[in-house]
């Protein structure tokens, strides 16, 4: 089964007309995107955008060969032209299936908001879903057979990739393209980078592409260690990084402070950032947790678990440092770093970077200031991606 993009941007397009924001500024040439839609074997369109003859034509296509027409969500703004010889566009009733002359069967999928997805099966048996902008399916069942491709809103919708890797929709080798882009994406490498944290691609307007080919998905590294400094962003990136995965075990190693409001409040405000399907372990004892198999794990943080070891082992008093803190923290944290290094799970952990600013005023701030450090390149050695976060930007150190 051929599938050909003519466009890959959100219903608006990318650049918005008349949006001066800098993503739309940066949207030239490739990376300009025009209204998702797709052309299926020369037979199907899903989706009928402005220009989509001029779109077929530059692709090398023609939409001569047409036979249905289908729409996934409400279309806003001025009709759009029918070019001739096109049947009019319709939409499938969901959990409807339809048998085209070409030899396509389309099923109707229910999503969560206005709007059809579609599954496309070829004559052959390979199999393509694809998701309108902003949509998710509605009332998944476990135990799906895995897509070929699937074609959603990733960076919209992670939720909903998430939804269809718990249900088996999406495998191992399922190519997942990312369309509906629009400007509160990130543009160039940066969107690529996020897109492969999440399993999926990106391709230009124009692209085509054969359904069930073998194609290298984007290898999501099993070990990453976010660092950057205070409100960073560097916990939102470590969250992104898992929210298109379901069953994701959140461990918070600040734990909870009795009596301190301004702390509760740094605590909500994670919690309502986090999907709703994720679990939480307030927990400093990582090592079981990384020596099992299972979900995910995201670690926030690094640094409030190295205050929890040193509180251990009696580190912060620079007698009992000398006599056995030391030597008792050092064993801690090698325990920490070979658990994961042998841990078979994907971790995601945060960290604070420290040592750029002020030196500490105290014998105890600079040793914490100082095992941080070691903690920090001891950990960030174990792992296959290191990411620097500054002012809500990441920078890849490792990759």
């Amino acid at each position: 089964m051929e599938l050909t993009l003519l466009g890959t941007g959100a219903p608006a397009g990318l650049p918005r007309p008349d949006c001066p924001c800098a993503v739309c500024a940066a949207a030239r040439g490739p990376g300009a995107r025009a209204a998702t839609a797709l052309l299926v074997d020369g037979a199907l369109l899903l989706d009928l955008t402005p220009g989509a003859a001029l779109a077929a034509a530059r692709a090398g296509h023609s939409l001569v060969g047409v036979r249905q027409v289908l729409l996934t969500h409400p279309h806003d703004g001025p009709a759009v032209d029918v070019p001739a010889g096109l049947p009019s566009a319709g939409r499938v009733p969901d959990g409807r299936v339809l048998t085209l002359i070409s030899g396509h069967r389309v099923r109707a999928v229910a999503m969560d908001n206005p709007g059809t997805g579609y599954e496309v099966a070829s004559p052959e048996g390979d199999r393509l879903l694809y998701l309108p902008p902003g949509g998710a399916p509605a009332g998944l069942a476990e135990g799906l057979a895995a897509y070929e491709m699937v074609v959603a809103d990733v960076v919209g919708r992670p939720d909903a990739i998430a939804r269809l890797r718990a249900a088996g929709a999406i495998g191992a080798t399922t190519d997942l393209i990312a369309v509906h882009i629009d400007h509160d994406a990130p543009g160039g490498p940066e969107l690529d980078r996020r897109l492969a944290a999440a399993g999926a691609r990106a391709v230009p307007d124009g692209t085509t592409l054969i359904v069930g080919e073998y194609h290298a998905v984007p290898d999501v590294p099993r070990r990453t260690l976010v660092t950057g400094g205070a409100r960073s962003g560097k916990s939102v990136e470590a969250e992104r990084r898992l929210e298109a995965f379901p069953d994701v075990l959140y461990v918070a190693t600040g734990g909870r402070r009795e009596g301190d409001a301004e702390w509760a409040d740094r605590v909500e405000l994670h919690r309502e950032r986090r999907p709703g399907s994720w679990r939480t372990s307030e927990t400093c004892e990582l090592a079981p947790l990384l020596a099992e198999d299972g979900p995910p794990l995201l670690i926030d943080c690094l640094s409030l678990w190295l205050t929890d070891a040193m509180d251990r082992a009696g580190a912060w008093d620079d007698e009992v440092w000398r006599e056995r803190g030391e030597r008792a923290l050092r064993e801690r944290v090698a325990e920490l770093i070979a658990a994961v290094r042998r841990s078979p799970r994907t971790v995601v952990a945060v960290t604070n970077e420290v040592g750029s600013g002020v030196v500490p005023a105290t014998a105890a701030g600079r040793r914490f200031r100082d095992e941080l450090g070691r903690l920090n390149a001891a950990f960030a050695a174990e792992c296959e991606q290191v990411l620097l976060v500054v002012a809500g930007q990441a920078l890849v150190l490792r990759n």
